[in-house]
């Protein structure tokens, strides 16, 4: 059998490489897995940083590089590949990549983020990171005063507009449909309508950027006429849409929203035990370089939860020998408390056929859900690794019964 991590990560991004650092910072045999051949995911290809907490001085490169060196110290090992496949059954999962690479983790971060939907028009490859943006929160800053164009007219497109109305001194939206038609809902419209700063080009899609070195010109094409026009500008914001980088989950049991986003609770759980998502991967509504950090560790320190959790049950519950007392228990309920004085009054801890395993079932949901205990206390006993009895809200009668 190939090596197994304690923790495989998905993606080299802000959010992977947090992961990373919480991980093998705790000990956790790790490895980002990165299709690309640098990390930093989408922050990679930027320049300018100066949104991230603490950090007043940087570029995005420099940040991304503190990042990959902070995760090297603690022993993250990287390797590079694009995953094709996964198989999530059981506790071993195994990640296979397009060039037939196979990798077996106990427990996964995924973090491929998501790539901002591209126009592909000419010149908007080129500028990017050079006037062309796909997010306003980042670069708005960088246009003080100046004139920059919106591309797109849904409820973000809009939104974004809007707040580049803080710095810019004029933001021209442009619009493929009809004057007055737009996809944002109507407070949205509203908001823009009303607001000096901002102007609109109907029927209208972006066709291509020009300058030298930096954007200059936003050549329009008119979708009725045909017609082509320049306007001069010193940036481009193009809204048109995200693509999440979740087509290789399609066949695993990750659930993921209509639009492609994983669906991960608070703690970046996904409906898969052990696998957990983080950053703009996931479906969430703020994405940005320190939101996506927070995600990574706290999927992290979930993995490294779950990890001892697992293993302290499969160790001590499904290995053994004996016969398991699982005493399921709430230490802020007194019948909780009565009951696992009982079980100790009845020697279970000093007879060496059986062995006692108390699970808190608020700091231990993963056992908790998976045997579906619904109520406390509850003991099971387990032979084999397998249940054979359960008695909810034991009597001592019931108690001395099982365990004798």
């Amino acid at each position: 059998m190939s090596e197994v991590y304690d923790l495989l990560i998905i993606g080299g991004g802000p959010a992977g490489l947090s992961s990373a650092i919480y991980g093998s910072r705790s000990k956790l045999k790790t490895l980002v897995l990165e299709s690309k051949s640098k990390m930093g995911g989408q922050v990679a290809d930027y320049h300018e940083m100066e949104n991230y907490p603490g950090v007043v001085d940087t570029t995005a490169p420099e940040l991304v590089e503190s990042f990959e060196e902070h995760a090297r110290k603690f022993g993250t090992e990287f390797a590079k590949g694009e995953v094709k496949e996964l198989e999530l059954d059981g506790f071993i999962k195994t990640v296979k990549t397009k060039k037939g690479e196979e990798y077996k983790a106990k427990s996964i971060v995924l973090a491929t983020g998501a790539e901002p939907r591209k126009l592909g028009c000419e010149g908007e490859a080129e500028f990017k990171g050079k006037g062309v943006s796909y997010c306003a929160t980042c670069d708005a800053d960088f246009f003080h005063d100046l004139h920059v164009v919106v591309v797109g007219n849904g409820n973000s497109a809009i939104e974004e507009a809007i707040y580049l109305t803080k710095f810019a001194a004029k933001v021209t939206i442009i619009v493929i449909h009809e004057e007055g038609k737009m996809d944002a809902e109507k407070l949205f419209q509203e908001r823009a309508y009303a607001n000096d700063k901002i102007e609109f080009v109907w029927n209208s899609t972006l066709q291509e950027v020009k300058g030298e070195g930096i954007v200059e010109t936003a050549v329009l094409k008119n979708v009725k006429t045909g017609e082509k026009t320049e306007m001069d500008c010193d940036g481009i914001f193009i809204f048109i849409g995200r693509v999440p980088s979740t087509d290789f989950l399609e066949d695993t049991d990750v659930e993921l929203t209509e639009g492609g986003y994983i669906k991960a609770d608070e703690d970046m759980k996904t409906t898969v035990p052990g696998v957990y998502a983080a950053g703009d991967v996931r479906d969430k509504v703020v994405r940005q370089v320190v939101t996506a950090a927070g995600d990574g560790a706290t999927a992290a320190v979930m993995a490294q939860s779950y990890l001892e959790a697992e293993e302290h049950w499969r160790d001590n519950v499904l290995k053994t020998d004996k016969q398991v007392v699982v005493a399921f228990w709430n230490p802020t309920q007194d019948d909780s408390l009565n009951t696992l004085q009982d079980i100790e009054e009845l020697g279970v801890e000093a007879d060496e056929t059986k062995k006692l395993v108390k699970i808190d079932t608020y700091r231990n949901r993963l056992i908790t859900n998976r045997y579906n205990i619904t109520k406390v206390p509850t003991v099971l006993i387990i032979e084999s690794g397998e249940e054979v009895e359960r008695v909810e809200n034991p009597t001592e009668e019931e108690l001395a019964r099982i365990l004798n």
